[in-house]
């Protein structure tokens, strides 16, 4: 299950990303809400989606 935390805190690489305004303002709340950062929140759930994604199978 996802659990907020500061493991993240210190994120240097700079990227842009792009995010519907439904998806955003959910962000914004969520982070909002736990007292975190909207770009930790975000690391936090990209790190989570990737340690979460089933292996892609190989093909022959």
């Amino acid at each position: 299950m996802f659990k907020v935390d500061n493991e993240l805190k210190n994120a240097t690489v700079s990227r842009t990303v792009r995010f519907t305004e439904p998806l955003f303002e959910k962000l914004n709340e969520v982070a909002a809400e736990n007292g975190i950062s909207f770009n930790l929140l975000v690391l936090q759930c990209c790190k989570y989606a990737l340690e979460d994604m089933e292996p892609k199978q190989k093909e022959d």
